[in-house]
This record gives structure tokens, C-alpha cells and sequence, in this order.
């Protein structure tokens, strides 16, 4: 959640964010492109539309996945085997604070 800068006062996480997001990781010589997003809520909706915001209590929950590729490359040499998972996974949930004016 922090990756993509979302607060939950406004009940959604903006696509603009997502995109920030994946420039930001590009930089870090991840492939933008290979980047995959879910954005939801605690309650099954997308959690990204402006206009149909979350609403407060329930949770925003982010999940970005990449593909392990030769991320571990250099575990090989020391004698380390990669997982056998095929992406790398993180994930983190927010209570939506957003109230209907």
C-alpha cells in the first residue's frame, strides 16, 4: 500500500497511482510491463474506480505480482535454489476511510 501511495479517505486507489508506481519500479530495472496489479476490496469490488469508492471500515487490498525470472540468479552460484513459486508476490490491506457526503 505504501508502494503506490493510497489513502484510505478517499476509498479507492487512483489508476494514475498504479501507474506512478510501475515507473517508480522501472527504475529499480524491473519490467514495467510484467508488473501485475489487483486492487480490491475486503467485500470483492475493485478497488479502483472513483465511482464506486469503498466504503469506511471495509478494507482496500493491494497485491503486486512479478515473475521471478532471473531475480535470484546470483542465489545459484552460492548454492541456493530459486522457489519454485514463478512470481514474487507482495500484498497489503487498508481500512477505506471513505464517508458518503
Amino acid at each position: 500500500m505504501l508502494e503506490v501511495g493510497t489513502s484510505g479517505q478517499y476509498g479507492y486507489i487512483a489508476p494514475a497511482l498504479i501507474e506512478q508506481s510501475r515507473a517508480r519500479l522501472a527504475k529499480f530495472g524491473l519490467n514495467s510491463g510484467q508488473l501485475v496489479y489487483e486492487a480490491r476490496s475486503t467485500i470483492g469490488q475493485s478497488a479502483v474506480s472513483a465511482a464506486a469508492p469503498v466504503p469506511r471500515g471495509e478494507g482496500i487490498s493491494l497485491t503486486i505480482s512479478y515473475p521471478v525470472g532471473n531475480l535470484f540468479a546470483i542465489d545459484r552460484l552460492i548454492g541456493v535454489h530459486p522457489p519454485k513459486q514463478q512470481h514474487i508476490t507482495a500484498y497489503g490491506v487498508q481500512m477505506s476511510e471513505y464517508v458518503a457526503r
